[in-house]
């Protein structure tokens, strides 16, 4: 694989495309295919399409590379092929000689990428009671606009006010940096201190890393030139961190941290919680909740099974994953302000699977996800408290 990464993109990405067998059996875990029932939205016709661009066979039209664009990048065609293509090297080195969509929002991402910027707006919606007429400014935009979407999910809950974990880090054992990265360094600031909370008690020491993107929504997005500064960035920091681990709490971030520090364990924090969990006790809790597995989750950072240990070991707390399929909400990091009404369709079939659950709870680890089925659930009527599970987990640690 080696040799391969040093050869040019088309070369690479059609040795990469020749690895497929075209055995089909990507095709039921595909969710795009499962809307459509079209081979060029499947893994496999996705596949040829990025051979026959590279070899020159084909011309970039929209229509061909919208098939590219709808792809979710949930990754869950490499967890069932056989023949171990690398199917997420080739959607992004596919991306990258497209370069990005002409129709890409970049007032909205560009909002997203500046976590200091996003939290000042946050602010400023709350004291002017923002969420009071957004309805009706959403009513005034086209059902397709990337900001009526970007409104959509606003987040009705005022900025979390966290507070410093008041156990003490140890000062001896493992050393974990947390990236917080943009959004997320905002949304899910209470998840960030309960991660760091969770992690103390387990015995690690933690430090935390300054807030910025990790290049993930332009990687995905063919960006390659914006990707690369956030690389550069990501490694810059880590350097200077002196840490064993790297954590995000996003796993929606993890991907791109491990591309751009191939040598460096990075990790999402309940994988660690989990190798530990004998040092954590916690207090009982009497509900049931519907636990959202990101696709990232499962099948990039493999961390579904830890954070099932770990809920489990809340007395009385009855957690049921949601059913599959679906196999993806449509959040997939742009793809929600790109392509609002598929991305709509897949998470109301995410949430009609959640309410079979009747859950008194939802909990997920992404925040993109989380934001999305959010925005669902205000326009079904439902009104499950939604949260990241390290906040449960940390709210019922018993200290």
């Amino acid at each position: 694989m080696i040799g391969m990464l040093d050869e040019k993109p088309p070369i690479r990405i059609a040795a990469l495309a020749d690895q497929c067998v075209q055995c089909g059996l990507c095709l039921p875990v595909c969710p795009t295919y499962a809307l459509d029932r079209n081979e060029a939205e499947s893994p496999r016709g996705r596949i040829a399409i990025a051979a026959a661009l590279a070899r020159g066979q084909a011309s970039a039209t929209p229509a061909l590379r919208e098939h590219m664009d709808h792809c979710l990048g949930c990754l869950n065609c490499e967890k069932v092929c056989p023949a171990n293509v690398q199917y997420g090297e080739l959607l992004v080195e596919t991306r990258a000689m497209l370069g990005p969509s002409p129709t890409r929002p970049e007032r909205e991402l560009a909002l997203i990428r500046q976590p200091a910027r996003w939290r000042r707006l946050r602010r400023i919606a709350g004291w002017t009671g923002f969420t009071r007429w957004k309805p009706l400014l959403q009513s005034l935009l086209p059902s397709n606009s990337p900001m009526r979407t970007a409104l959509a999910i606003w987040p009705r809950q005022p900025l979390p006010n966290t507070q410093p974990s008041p156990l003490t880090n140890p000062t001896a054992g493992e050393t974990i940096a947390l990236f917080p990265g943009c959004i997320a360094s905002v949304e899910d600031a209470e998840a960030q201190q309960a991660a760091i909370t969770l992690l103390r008690a387990a015995g690690y020491r933690v430090t935390e890393l300054p807030a910025f993107c990790c290049g993930a929504m332009d990687l995905h997005g063919g960006d390659a030139d914006r990707a690369e500064q956030a690389t550069q960035q990501v490694r810059a920091t880590w350097k200077k961190a002196g840490a064993d681990h790297l954590v995000s709490i996003t796993p929606g971030c993890i991907g791109t941290l491990r591309r751009a520090l191939p040598d460096v364990d990075v990790i999402d924090p309940v994988t660690l919680l989990a190798i530990r969990v004998d040092r954590l006790s916690f207090r009982p809790l009497q509900e049931r909740i519907a636990v959202h597995l990101p696709c990232t989750q499962s099948n990039v950072a493999r961390s579904d099974a830890s954070l099932l240990k770990l809920l489990q070991r809340i007395p009385g707390l009855d957690a049921k994953t949601l059913p599959r399929p679906p196999h993806c909400c449509g959040a997939a990091g742009t793809h929600m302000l790109e392509f609002p009404e598929r991305a709509a369709r897949l998470r109301n079939e995410t949430l009609r699977q959640a309410a079979t659950l009747a859950p008194q709870r939802l909990l997920s680890s992404n925040i993109g996800c989380r934001l999305h089925l959010a925005a669902g659930m205000d326009d079904a009527g439902r009104s499950w408290p939604h949260q990241h599970p390290l906040v449960l987990l940390a709210r019922q640690l018993e200290t």
